[in-house]
């Protein structure tokens, strides 16, 4: 499993008393839905995840819903059985962007306190401009991208002693050597090359092929 540091913030913000709604906003195929499930799954024992875009393509349950008596009841008749209470019920709202309504009824969704709430969203920015009640005070929106060139090192084997070595000598201006430097310029080509989308990099680990 890839190493993600957006994890422990999702994890941290979970864990925080802060009732506010978080919205994951990145790129498609960046990793945001597997981050919020991979925390979301470990930390409630009842974890709910609906996705608005296969919803759209399917049955379309979610999509004219504007009432959030509307939401729960549908809801309900999805996910009633992983159901419980607010303390123990973390309810996943995946591509938010679908169904832009689901923004302005964040705030109620807040404020009934009935289960916690996270989202996550692609091109979020353009659906925030286009919605007229957008709930500020009621979400916090973290910027999710693809892996960086340290979470490629770490996919690589590079252990977290070298990396803060790395660093370390970064800050004090002191050179590698130059078998270090070149292994460390290597990396850099091949995460170049191979970018950070973790599809990417999960098949370039598995094959070694470019």
């Amino acid at each position: 499993m890839l190493c993600r540091k957006i994890t422990s913030y999702i994890e941290d913000y979970l864990k925080s008393d802060n009732d506010k709604i978080l919205i994951l906003e990145g790129a498609r195929q960046i990793g945001k839905s597997f981050s919020i499930r991979e925390v979301g799954t470990r930390l409630y024992p009842n974890f709910v995840e609906i996705n608005f875009v296969e919803d759209d393509e399917g049955e379309q349950l979610f999509k004219n819903i504007h009432k959030k008596e509307d939401f729960y009841l549908t809801l309900g008749m999805v996910a009633g059985q992983q159901l419980n209470t607010y303390e123990d019920t973390l309810v996943f709202l995946d591509e938010i962007q679908e169904y832009p309504q689901y923004l302005t009824m964040l705030k109620f969704l807040r404020e009934d306190r009935r289960y916690h709430f996270i989202a996550s969203g692609s091109l979020l920015g353009v659906t925030l401009n286009d919605t007229t009640s957008i709930p500020v005070g009621s979400v916090i929106v973290k910027q999710m991208f693809q892996l960086d060139f340290e979470e490629f090192l770490i996919a690589n084997g590079v252990g977290s002693y070298a990396i803060a070595s790395l660093r370390d000598k970064f800050e004090k201006k002191e050179s590698l050597s130059s078998e270090q430097h070149n292994k460390m310029i290597d990396l850099f080509r091949r995460y170049l090359l191979v970018g950070g989308l973790p599809d990417a990099v999960n098949i370039y680990l598995e094959t070694q092929n470019i």
